[in-house]
């Protein structure tokens, strides 16, 4: 039978970072589960294009913008089942059989729950208040994966070819029909450790509220 899941990963210049997220995408090979690996990638200058040809993995070349990148290379989709994956982001053991449970029962999309590698409080606070929005509102973003029939992917029309919220412009399209895996996404603390997470979050929650009012995501992009 053939393998039912094409992995989307937006890359810009993320080679140092893809190693721990290509390692627990694995598993999906060994159960038959992935037929294709894609890099949406936009415009990387490092070793990004090399790992992928390493691995085997298909390099689709954008402009950059992960809305733009994502757009470009879910074009490029063949099999039943995409999932998005982000370049520094690792999915916890035995994902496949949660991903192949809901890909048998259901024609909704699915995302995941949202951990950083970090052990802090604030990290856990941040993570929970992420899972909780998810929960409370259908609104997971794209650090915590996405997977969908290709289907139904192209019938809300996808992602937009924007620099910033594709991941919220897609979920919103979908809500209702978005259900939480019983899998982990582990994302990079890295940001908020920089910023702090306070500063952080109060950033992407501002981004976000002026999103909702109507703030284009190019000009949201020039400002983040």
């Amino acid at each position: 039978m053939t393998a039912p899941l094409t992995i989307l990963i937006p890359t810009l210049n993320a080679a140092e970072r893809l190693g721990p997220t290509l390692g627990s995408l694995y598993e999906g090979v060994q159960a038959g589960l992935i037929a294709e690996l894609i890099f949406a990638d936009g415009g990387s200058t490092d070793d990004t294009a090399l790992v992928a040809e390493e691995i085997g993995a298909t390099l689709i070349t954008s402009k950059a913008g992960r809305g733009t990148q994502l757009a470009c290379a879910a074009k490029a989709c063949k099999t039943r089942w995409l999932m998005v994956v982000h370049a520094d982001t690792v999915l916890s053991k035995d994902w496949p059989m949660a991903v192949r449970n809901h890909m048998a029962s259901s024609q909704n999309a699915a995302h995941f729950q949202l951990a950083f590698d970090a052990n802090s409080a604030a990290a856990k606070r941040t993570a929970a208040w992420a899972n909780m929005r998810s929960r409370l509102f259908q609104l997971p973003y794209g650090d915590q994966g996405l997977l969908l029939p290709t289907a139904l992917y192209n019938s809300v029309g996808g992602f937009a070819d924007v620099p910033l919220m594709e991941d919220v412009a897609l979920v919103r399209k979908l809500r209702g029909r978005l259900t939480e895996l019983p899998i982990t996404a582990t994302t990079s603390a890295a940001k908020y450790e920089a910023e702090g997470y306070l500063k952080r979050g109060s950033k992407n929650l501002i981004t976000l509220s002026k999103y909702f009012l109507g703030v284009s995501p190019e000009v949201l992009a020039k400002r983040y």
